[in-house]
Order: C-alpha cells, then structure tokens, then sequence
C-alpha cells in the first residue's frame, strides 16, 4: 500500500489530499478567511446556563456563542487537576453567568450550532499529546502490539522521571509514536511543557475574551498528524510552505523515508491527479459501482442514509451471488466516501437484502475492516433484520457538501421544486380569493414563462371556467426573473 500527501495552497485556501494507491482518500480545506477552531484554546464568558439541558453557552469570540455541556467540564482539584471518576455537580453549581472560563473547541460550529466546547484541554505534537489538568498515562488504541506499547509506555514513565519540570500533567503516546526513541518523546515532552508554560501565561492575563491557543495550520497539522511509514511522497506546490515542511521533518522525524518535493508544474497539482474531478463527484447523491450498482447519498440534519442499488448489473451467476458481489463493493466504496465526503454523526446504510446469514458476516466483516482505515473515531452495528448497518463517525468539521456547498435560493436546500401544475392550482386559489375581496374587472397575474405557458396551454379550460365563475377577466404577464415556485395575482 503505497501513499502519497498533496498539498495545495493559494492565496485564499490551502487543500490537502491524502492517495491511497492513486484514489482519493481524503481530502482536508482550510480557507483563510474561514478558518477553523478545533484544538484551539479559549478564554471565555459564560453568557448563560442552562439547568434543564445541562449545559451553558460561552462566548468566546465567535460569531455564534459556543456550547459546553455538563459532561465536558472537569472537577478540579486544589492542586488544579482533574478528578477522575467524580459525579458531575449540577451545571448550575459549576457555572455561573459572567464567569470567565478557560475551554477548548472540540468541533466547529457545523450548519446553525455553535461550536461544540470541552474544559478537558490537550495539547499535540508529533509523538504525544499532552493534558495539563491530568495524571494520566494512556496510548493510542491504534497501536495494536503489545511489546511496542509496553516499550514505549516504559521509555515515556523514563523520560518523565528524568524530567525535573514543576508540575506534570498526562500525557497519552499517539499511533505516530510507533518506534520512536527516548529521545524523540524527551523533545516531545520538553516541546510539551515550554509551549504550556507560554499558554498560562497568556491565561493569566486577564484581558477579557481571546485566543490562547491556536492550533497550527493545516499544513503542518496534515505533516504531524498523518506522516508514517506508508507515505512515500508529499508534493507541495508551494515555495514557503515547501520548506516549513521540508525543516518539520528533518528536525523531527528524520529517520522517515518520506521525500518531499516542490511542485512547479504548469498544470495544477489537483488537475494533475485528478482530484478536481474526485471533489465534483463527492458532491453528488450518486457514486457509481465498477459492477453497476450504485449508491445514492443523502445527507440530512439528523443523519446520513446510504442506499445501496445493483442498478444495471444483472451478473453471471445466482441471483445472490450478485446481491454479494454488489454489496461487498459497496462496502469498500462506503467506507472510502465517508472519508472522501468527511461524513459524521449517525449513518444508516441499506445495503441489498441478503437472506444467507454467511453474506451477511461477509459484508460485515469488509466493510469493518474498510473502516479500520478511517482516522475518525466509528462504531457500527450487525446487519439488522432489515439489511441496515448504523453506525457514528465522529464529526469535528463541516463535511465537505457543507463546506464547498450552499443552500440552493431557488428551491431552498429542499432539491426539489413545486411543479409547474402546482404552482397553477395555487394561482387559481388566489384568484378565487382576490376574486372574492375585490371589485375590479380584471387580475393581473405574473409568473415565471413556464408557469405561464402551462395556464394558457393544458390549463385553458380550466382557466376559462375560473374566468366565468368570478366574473372577471384574467391577463397574464411573464416575469423573467421569476422562479418557478413565484407568481403574483393583482388588480389590473
């Protein structure tokens, strides 16, 4: 399995994609107008509690006031760590209106919700993450060998007794943590504490609302975050970045074969592996199967649901061989659009009725293994009596529709449109009630050329027994600028 790391940056954005044997994997935007908060730390007001939910708002400086619940603010000890295994006080009894608070985005604000907000704070770097108001000493569950955890949790407790800085927090060793040295986590650590030290500093002036802590950019994020052993390459079309990247790596991981290169290319980074064309078709409903089924995609407020279809395939064998075949690659594919399309919360897939119970852990069995990949958190379920999967990914960020898209003005996010009859009928409505309301001889109505054109052709007769009936004559007039679903009825 070979991976490559595209980095894109322009004067409005930076865009990465991470490949996966030349097909998207992911891809990651940040706009610099628009930037994202998660990892960033805040000094913030409380600007109302809330008993009944649990939970309060913060203003910290965003557009919309951020949310915290109960469940996310940690008891403090005298010593300023976090008890462990407390009950919760009632919210009312840990915030008050006015109270200045220190807290960390955990997600963005995704469509009308604020961000999502933790007192839980943690700082990364390349090996460790680092909990100020902790004592604990974890390792990612990513890291599956035994002997390598154990190595590295006995190098980490050497290198913090070895330390002599104040006051230790926890610390947790990350995936990317994987054969590191002593050395490597003692830099980490040191990193760890000079960057916290800077951090109260900044905490303890009590200047009001303000940014403690912003997490570094996507760039960097992408390099730190996602740089392993299976990178091969990372292109970056970019001087100045090209090189913060090229020093990141020699001072901290240069053991990584990883060779970055600077792109100069004429024809653009994206266009050149064609993920221009990816992104396009990660907006749409409809993912084509190799084997001619497809997927249709819907993404709602409460949830996303995937369809899974054999469309045109009809297959060389049984009918439920074909119904395996479909759904096993519709497995693989599912598991890569949630990454490609950056899709969170609860997913409910309807995959193809299988009625052997060994189909079912085949498909089961592909589609965990698929999402084993995903470097958000999922859970899912078996295959309920009807076929479907659910499952959570955890979500952070916008997707990639709500970060690209915008609701449609004309039809309002709806996707759909009344029809032309509709919009008719509705017309006739209000002519019988202006009708009713007014003495005039003649009504004037204005819609769209398509609406018009249904009213003087298929709706004629209708139209004729209306005119008899009120009484009046009714003209019509044509609105260019008229949607489909507008139209006035007035007095002539």
């Amino acid at each position: 399995m070979s991976e490559e790391i595209l980095i894109n940056v322009t004067l409005m954005e930076t865009r990465v994609a991470l490949i996966e044997n030349g097909l998207l994997q992911e891809i990651f935007i940040e706009r610099h107008n628009k930037r994202g908060h998660v990892g960033d730390v805040f000094r913030g007001k409380v600007v109302r509690v809330m008993p009944g939910m649990e939970a309060a708002f913060v203003d910290i400086g965003l557009e919309r006031a951020a949310f915290i619940h109960n469940s996310d603010i940690s008891a403090i000890d005298a010593e300023g760590f976090e008890v462990r295994d407390e009950l919760p006080k009632p919210i009312q009894e840990t915030l008050r209106e006015g109270q200045d608070i220190v807290v960390q985005v955990a997600k963005d604000a995704i469509s009308s919700k604020g961000a999502r907000l933790t007192t839980h704070l943690t700082l990364p770097s390349r090996n460790l993450v680092y909990m100020p108001r902790s004592k604990h000493l974890g390792i990612s569950q990513r890291l599956e060998d035994e002997e390598e955890r154990e190595r590295l949790m006995a190098l980490l407790q050497e290198v913090l007794e070895s330390e002599t800085w104040g006051e230790r927090g926890g610390f947790i060793i990350r995936t990317a943590a994987e054969g590191a040295s002593a050395e490597e986590l003692q830099e980490d650590v040191r990193f760890l504490n000079r960057l916290w030290n800077k951090v109260e500093e900044r905490i303890e002036r009590k200047d009001g609302i303000k940014p403690v802590y912003q997490e570094v950019p996507l760039y960097m994020r992408t390099v730190r975050d996602l740089i392993k052993q299976d990178v091969e390459k990372i292109r970056v079309d970019n001087q100045e970045t090209f090189a913060e990247i090229q020093g990141f790596l020699d001072d901290y991981v240069p053991e990584l074969d990883t060779r970055v290169e600077l792109y100069s290319g004429d024809r653009p980074i994206f266009d050149l592996y064609g993920i221009e064309d990816e992104i396009n078709k990660a907006l749409g409903r409809r993912v084509k199967l190799k084997s001619g089924g497809d997927l249709i995609i819907d993404q709602t407020e409460a949830m996303t649901t995937i369809d899974v279809n054999t469309g045109g395939y009809l297959g060389s064998r049984n009918h439920a061989e074909t119904i395996l075949k479909t759904n096993l690659e519709a497995a693989t594919t599912i598991a890569r659009q949630l990454r490609v399309r950056n899709l969170g919360g609860i997913i409910i897939i309807d995959f193809i009725d299988m009625l052997d119970p060994e189909h079912q852990r085949q498909v089961h069995r592909i589609f965990a293994k698929a999402l084993e990949k995903d470097h958000a958190r999922t859970s899912i379920t078996g295959i309920s009596q009807l076929g479907l999967i659910e499952m959570t990914r955890k979500r952070t960020r916008e997707s990639l529709g709500q970060t690209l898209n915008s609701d449609c003005p004309v039809c309002d996010g709806r996707g759909t449109l009344k029809s032309a009859e509709s919009v008719c009928f509705e017309i006739f409505r209000e002519i019988l009630a202006t009708a009713r309301a007014y003495e005039n001889d003649v009504l004037l109505v204005t819609a769209s050329q398509i609406v018009v054109d249904r009213l003087l052709d298929e709706e004629s007769d209708t139209l004729a027994g209306l005119e008899e009936l009120v009484g009046k004559t009714v003209k019509f007039e044509v609105e260019p600028m008229y949607t489909q679903e507008q139209f006035d009825v007035v007095l002539y």
